[in-house]
């Protein structure tokens, strides 16, 4: 429909017409629909570059010199294309496929395919500015035999859309992801003292900050398997993940990293997947925790046990007991709370769950 528009255009003006660029378009796709080269644009135009912005006016073939336009502001990196959403780019001989939208505290993945797939580098530079950790990290694919993902995260309480950027070769394609709001209320646990006073506890911090060591771990894949659920034919509470809460009353609200599954104490927890584990013990505020190393950047953890079985530096397996459910920590009934972290922040368990991969 583009090419007709075009083709119409030169018609009316026997063979002169300007052209605004439009999100998606290249230098190639232009000159493709409008019969001529790359080559002939660049020299036509007087371009330093192959490099376009979206709303630039370009002369094509025929056309009278065109009015200068102010100086477009440099591209990170030539080449730069803006990718719509849902789409399937291509870089370098890569196909770059990304979702069509994300709600707050999702886990996502960029799946990337071809030859060279695994060579690209992935970043999201909307991260700059928000509260997570190792903002923009520059990210290798994961996989092998042309088929790689790379894992993302939605941070819970952003609704700005993510940013991505895949380089390879000097090319870069950037795209936005929209993100939608999970719309929870606030929910007032007013526990009492007895139980949250675990909040002030002075070994809290130095619990924080193992937790904080285990989240920067980048190790390779450990997993081959669909995640799992952690305990057998037992369902989530309906205040779970996301919801924001205050635990005292008058004090803060903060977002509900996990998801909660009530369950007798004593109930097996078992590993989601395969990896190591990295913490196992007994906190101040986590209670009974284990923490799994699953490679690629993530992570999952199980709160509030009455009994941990596991061992720092055990290999584990999809479905190996971990310990037994109970109410240890900040925590006022036996239940499990569970954590799948991405680099640190918290993604909705559900979206992992019989799943090689989220979304």
């Amino acid at each position: 429909m583009r090419r007709t528009a075009l083709l119409a255009a030169l018609l009316l003006v026997g063979g002169a017409a300007a052209y605004t660029v439009k999100p998606g378009d290249t230098l190639y796709s232009i000159a493709r629909r409008s019969g001529t080269t790359v080559e002939a644009l660049v020299r036509l135009n007087s371009l330093k570059g192959t490099t376009l912005e979206v709303g630039q006016t370009l002369q094509l073939p025929g056309a009278a010199a065109p009015t200068p336009a102010p100086p477009a502001r440099p591209a990170p990196l030539p080449a730069a294309q803006l990718a719509p959403t849902p789409s399937t780019v291509r870089i370098a001989g890569v196909n770059i496929t990304v979702p069509a939208s994300l709600r707050m505290g999702e886990a996502f993945v960029l799946r990337l395919s071809g030859a060279r797939a695994g060579q690209a580098t992935v970043r999201f530079p909307s991260e700059v500015g928000e509260d997570v950790r190792q903002p923009a990290e520059a990210l290798k694919p994961i996989g092998a035999a042309g088929e790689y993902a790379v894992p993302g995260r939605v941070v819970l309480g952003k609704t700005t859309p993510v940013v991505y950027e895949v380089t390879l070769d000097g090319a870069l394609v950037r795209g936005r992801i929209p993100v939608n709001s999970l719309e929870q209320p606030i929910q007032h646990l007013n526990l009492p003292a007895r139980i949250s006073g675990v909040l002030q506890d002075p070994a809290r911090q130095a619990e924080d900050a193992l937790v904080e060591k285990a989240y920067a771990r980048r190790t390779t894949q450990a997993w081959t398997r669909p995640f799992a659920p952690a305990l057998e034919g037992v369902r989530p509470t309906s205040s779970s993940f996301g919801q924001p809460r205050t635990y005292v009353a008058g004090g803060p609200v903060a977002y509900h990293f996990g998801t909660d599954y009530p369950a007798r104490s004593g109930t097996p927890v078992l590993a989601v997947n395969d990896g190591t584990v990295v913490i196992a013990g007994r906190y101040p505020v986590r209670g009974g925790l284990v923490v799994i190393d699953h490679g690629a950047g993530v992570t999952s953890l199980y709160f509030h046990q009455s009994r941990v079985t596991a061992k720092v530096g055990q290999k584990v397996s999809r479905g190996d007991k971990l310990g037994e459910v109970g109410t240890t920590g900040l925590s006022a009934g036996p239940h499990l709370h569970l954590e799948i972290r991405v680099r640190g922040e918290g993604t909705n368990p559900a979206g992992w769950m019989n799943r090689l991969w989220p979304k």
